[in-house]
């Protein structure tokens, strides 16, 4: 079978069992990676050469997460594909425990106001507020917004499973205005360049319209941060990491915090409680 037809494949099968479009992309680049690397591609998993391969990325500096995400790969490609049953019998690199990068709440305000178009504005302060993900901001539909319940509705989000996350009752207003006429089956952040004209030259509905995509999002933080000059490598995804700490520091329960995050296993989620123990920040230093 020639690759393309094996990652054809692949590709289908990760569909039918409902994987996300990035984990299907993600996985697809890992395999054709590691298909040429090995050369021959045989039913039998050569677990010698896995290690060698792994190894070899890993010289090459790339994260343990990366890493983990080439084996996985790997041993869903051999379990799942050619239905071998022999085990992988490889462990999985060790992971950072590096804490995550959180702004202060004067820090985003900062970054907030440092933004002059509305609607990226409001943007970034709903993804701060409802902790969401940037894939998951750009995605999001009019019709997933509640505000007579102040709820989002978080769809296909890691592990295929939707969840319910809040809405910042300080921004209903603003987004009643940016909702202003418009249906419930459009984006709530489209491109400017979403509305497109079809062949007679008028405009497509707006369940056609595009979308921001993430590298705009990303980049509307990068320019607001570095205009509110703050300098602490701080990326959009930092947003839902402040989201987290500053809930647990406002005493709402780690448990709670991890449902609205979408976190599966709860030590994700305790990784906050590092940045937010209030014992430690309490403690002075000897230096006097």
């Amino acid at each position: 079978m020639r690759l393309e037809e094996l990652l054809g494949k692949i590709k289908d099968e990760l569909k039918l069992r409902n994987y996300s479009r990035r984990t299907i992309d993600a996985y697809l680049t890992c395999l054709s990676d590691y298909f040429k690397y090995i050369k021959n591609v045989t039913k039998n998993p050569d677990i010698a050469l896995i290690k060698k391969y792994l190894l070899e990325k890993q010289d090459r500096g790339q994260s343990s997460q990366t890493i983990n995400l080439y084996l996985n790969a790997i041993k869903y490609f051999y379990r799942e594909i050619f239905k071998n049953p022999v085990l992988i019998d490889i462990k999985f690199a060790k992971t950072s425990n590096k804490l995550p990068i959180v702004l202060s709440r004067i820090e985003i305000g900062k970054i907030i106001d440092a933004i002059a178009n509305k609607k990226h504005k409001l943007l970034i302060s709903l993804s701060y507020g409802s902790g969401l993900r940037v894939s998951k901001a750009i995605n999001l539909k009019i019709k997933d917004i509640n505000l007579e319940e102040l709820t989002i509705h978080i769809k296909n989000a890691k592990g295929g499973k939707d969840r319910i996350t809040v809405f910042p009752e300080k921004l209903a207003d603003d987004m009643r205005q940016l909702l202003h006429d418009k249906p419930g089956n459009g984006y709530l952040f489209e491109s400017e360049r979403g509305a497109r004209l079809d062949s007679r030259n008028r405009p497509l509905d707006d369940a056609r319209r595009g979308k921001l995509t993430e590298r705009t999002a990303q980049k509307v933080f990068e320019n607001a941060s570095k205009n509110a000059k703050i300098n602490k490598g701080a990326t959009f995804h930092s947003l839902r990491h402040s989201f987290a700490t500053h809930l647990l520091e406002n005493g709402t329960d780690v448990r709670y915090v991890q449902e609205l995050l979408g976190h599966q296993n709860i030590r994700t989620t305790q990784l906050y409680t590092k940045v937010t123990n209030p014992n430690l920040k309490r403690i002075k230093s000897p230096l006097e």
